[in-house]
């Protein structure tokens, strides 16, 4: 009996969404085979619990059914590609692999919201993420995560904040709690680069960034910093919030910024009694859009109460309610996500041997 037979059967296992056997993926790693007994690990590209699951089933299965095979041992593990790095190489901005923008057409939309919760959803997947708060007029992120830090210094790079596990870099942590940001356009760049390039990240998986609302400024500074790896459009179902969101997509495009999809927040409130749902906001408007701009289209999210309780207390519901309807919306939003980056990061390797082709302004 020898590996081969085993990496034999393992080619007829394929990854769901990258739809390539994982033997010519390279997930296969460290085949043993010893008295009956076969040993490997499969290492994937992406968090995904729902692909994990599938691919160890159908993995443990091909295996078991080998002639002489008595017993298998499966480890499963996961290491994030980068989607704008060569395969080997080190990503364009230092210690981070890929960099999400979240943003929305227009305010009141409950980007921010949206964006910690992702970033939160994504670190309990077992992710390494961080977050940079960009709206540079109004940020947020520290209020939702509960922090009042101040900023440290490691040498001359700025140290990032933590808590929950995620790595965070505000304005809010270098301004005044009720100081205006009175900021001209250069202003807003150089801050942008700064917030980037001059932060210490330590070997982030993912950046979510939350962009400000609108088509402005920090988008066109963020896509000449760094090469992102998509953007997150959030909306609402009605139609005010979707014409805006459609201005939003389209200036990615123009940015060259891939969008990874768009998400449809506050699409309905659940009765806790009856349990019935109310489209308060008008229904599918969201996903009618995403199939207009042939972008993705990455789930609904709930208006529930305790979403607005935990932003305001700095508890994200991800954390106070993991088992919530809403938290769960959050989770599958998190699962499409780095779905989408892992698709786009084999393509990327396939179509440019991991070289990225440069920005352009248009």
């Amino acid at each position: 009996m020898t590996s081969d037979l085993v990496l034999a059967a393992l080619r007829g296992v394929h990854d769901p969404d990258l739809r390539t056997d994982i033997v010519s993926l390279k997930f296969v790693k460290d085949v043993q085979v010893a008295g009956g007994r076969a040993a490997f690990t499969i290492e994937l590209s992406s968090p995904s619990a729902v692909v994990r699951e599938q691919v160890l089933e159908r993995a443990g299965a091909a295996v078991a059914a080998v002639p002489g095979i008595t017993a298998v041992d499966v480890t499963m593990s996961f290491s994030v590609r980068s989607t704008s790095a060569p395969e080997h190489g080190k990503p364009p901005l230092p210690g981070v692999k890929n960099v999400i923008a979240v943003g929305a057409g227009k305010g009141g939309v409950g980007k921010t919201t949206v964006a910690v919760n992702l970033a939160v959803a994504l670190s309990r997947m077992g992710a390494r993420v961080g977050m940079l708060d960009g709206d540079i007029y109004g940020p947020n992120v520290p209020l939702m995560f509960g922090l009042q830090a101040q900023l440290q210094m490691d040498g001359k790079m700025i140290r990032p904040a933590e808590k929950y596990g995620i790595q965070i870099v505000s304005m809010g942590f270098l301004a005044q709690e009720d100081a205006p940001m009175i900021w001209r356009g250069p202003m807003l760049h150089s801050a942008i680069q700064q917030f980037c390039r001059d932060v210490s990240w330590k070997e982030l998986d993912y950046l979510i960034v939350d962009m400000p609302p609108g088509t402005g400024d920090v988008a066109l500074s963020l896509s000449q910093t760094v090469p992102a790896a998509g953007a997150i459009v959030v909306t609402t179902p009605q139609q005010v919030s979707l014409a805006d969101s459609k201005r939003a997509v389209r200036m990615y495009q123009k940015l060259n910024i891939p969008t990874l999809g768009m998400v449809e927040n506050m699409a309905f409130y659940e009765c806790t009694n009856c349990h019935h749902e109310a489209d308060i906001f008008g229904h599918g408007g969201g996903e009618q859009m995403a199939r207009q701009l042939d972008v993705p289209f990455l789930g609904r999210l709930p208006i529930y109460q305790p979403i607005r309780v935990g932003g305001d207390r700095g508890i994200p519901l991800v954390i106070a309610e993991p088992d919530s309807v809403a938290a769960r919306a959050f989770t599958a939003l998190a699962e499409a996500t780095v779905i989408q980056i892992a698709v786009a990061a084999q393509k990327n390797a396939i179509t440019h041997k991991g070289k990225i082709p440069l920005m352009q302004i248009k």
